[in-house]
């Protein structure tokens, strides 16, 4: 199914992105993954974050619940811009 594919693809999205932002100085907005960031740390904290999303996803193909997980594909995709928005906005800043 596509939306598992587009779904997979968007956290690996989201993951590369906020790595990103964290290499340029910006800082995790969601307290639940800044938590699992300080207890180990950025890259793990995020895989962490990621690992849940990927249960959580796998939870809804199999309940068959795949148009909730067509909705959390249009939220990742917004989390993709807006870390791009916030590498964009650091570069510029800092020229």
């Amino acid at each position: 199914m596509l939306v598992i594919q587009v779904f997979v693809y968007l956290q690996l999205l989201d993951f590369l992105t906020t790595m990103v932002g964290f290499k340029l100085g910006a800082h995790e907005a969601s307290p639940f993954i800044a938590k699992l960031i300080h207890t180990t740390s950025p890259a793990m904290g995020v895989a962490a974050s990621k690992l849940v999303g990927l249960a959580i996803g796998g939870l809804c193909v199999v309940t068959s619940r795949v148009k909730l997980l067509s909705l959390a594909n249009y939220w990742y995709a917004a989390l993709v811009v807006w870390n791009l928005a916030m590498i964009l906005m650091i570069n510029v800043q800092h020229g």
